[in-house]
């Protein structure tokens, strides 16, 4: 039963509405995820952050520039005691067209996997191969997914700590196959924020019990990292999201980025940038050699204290 809002309780949910479609507009318009005539499948699991992903979609549906489809898509994976009522129950009062898919993944992962071992990876392929090729059958041109700016950054950490890569979750993604494109429009949004969000709007959360279920996840284990960061070093998380907008391969050491095998110099080149300033005076380096010691302006810039030629 939906508890009635406060005054202040509806400006806040109106006041986080407008930021997260903000940001949902500027993350579909900076990575082009949705164009004229698209149909988008919109991928519900029941958790807070595909519900607030399908009600901001449905917001800027109503006043894009564009038209475009919404088809929401939940794949019930036959989970103990998964309540399969509460999904249908609340896209009937959105009047949005859906679809329920049934497939035992759950059997399969709970086989396959040891007691105690992650079922994140092996549960995460088979619902994604399910949920590709029914994108393909009702013609979806894209795939919704709920993963937001924190589940990007986690990811990226999580390669780097645990499997030696440098990657996170790209906002905008061709499938290997390149039968499906997959989008993430929360991309730019804070999950904190799409929690407060989900509270107030009261979506009527369903638990993963699979997943919920084991402790000490590797991802649990940096989102505690992550999250302390951000309480003791405010604006820390803003500034690695940041950079993962802003890398420079030559500035690195993947040679599979940039070829550093082919670097020349240019000999010919101006002095510029972080060789030198450009309005140095001329010097010879045959006076520093013979003199030992050269002071080229008032502003002892450069200033050469002494040489050395081996003999």
């Amino acid at each position: 039963m939906s508890q009635e809002l406060t005054p202040e309780q509806i400006s806040r949910s109106n006041k986080l509405q407008k930021r997260l479609r903000s940001e949902v507009g500027k993350a579909i318009s900076d990575y082009n995820m949705i164009e004229e005539g698209d149909r988008v499948m919109c991928c519900l699991s029941g958790g807070k952050d595909s519900y607030a992903m399908l009600d901001i979609l449905v917001n800027l549906q109503q006043r894009a520039p564009i038209s475009f489809e919404i088809v929401a898509v939940n794949l019930d994976q036959k989970q103990p005691g998964f309540p399969e009522h509460i999904l249908p129950a609340y896209l009937d009062t959105l009047g949005v067209a859906y679809h329920i898919l049934e497939k035992d993944t759950y059997s399969i992962v709970k086989d396959k996997i040891p007691e105690g071992k992650t079922t994140c990876s092996l549960c995460s392929r088979l619902r994604r191969g399910t949920l590709y090729g029914f994108a393909q059958k009702i013609g979806a041109t894209k795939i919704a997914l709920g993963h937001h700016r924190d589940d990007i950054i986690e990811t990226m950490f999580l390669n780097m700590f645990f499997a030696g890569k440098l990657k996170a979750m790209p906002p905008k993604l061709l499938s290997d196959d390149g039968a499906n494109m997959v989008i993430r429009p929360l991309a730019y949004s804070r999950e904190k924020d799409i929690a407060e969000y989900a509270e107030l709007k009261q979506f009527p959360i369903i638990p993963c019990n699979l997943c919920g279920s084991q402790e000490n996840l590797k991802r649990a284990a940096v989102k505690d990292m992550l999250v302390q960061w951000d309480k003791d070093f405010p604006g820390r998380i803003e500034s690695i999201f940041t950079a993962m907008q802003n890398t420079a391969p030559s500035q690195g050491v993947d040679r599979e980025q940039f070829d550093f095998l082919s670097l020349e110099r240019n000999p010919d080149a101006p002095l510029k940038g972080d060789v030198a300033e450009s309005d140095l005076p001329a010097f010879d380096f045959v006076d520093i050699a013979n003199n030992g010691h050269i002071n080229l302006d008032k502003a002892a810039r450069i200033d050469v204290v002494s040489t050395y030629s081996p003999k």
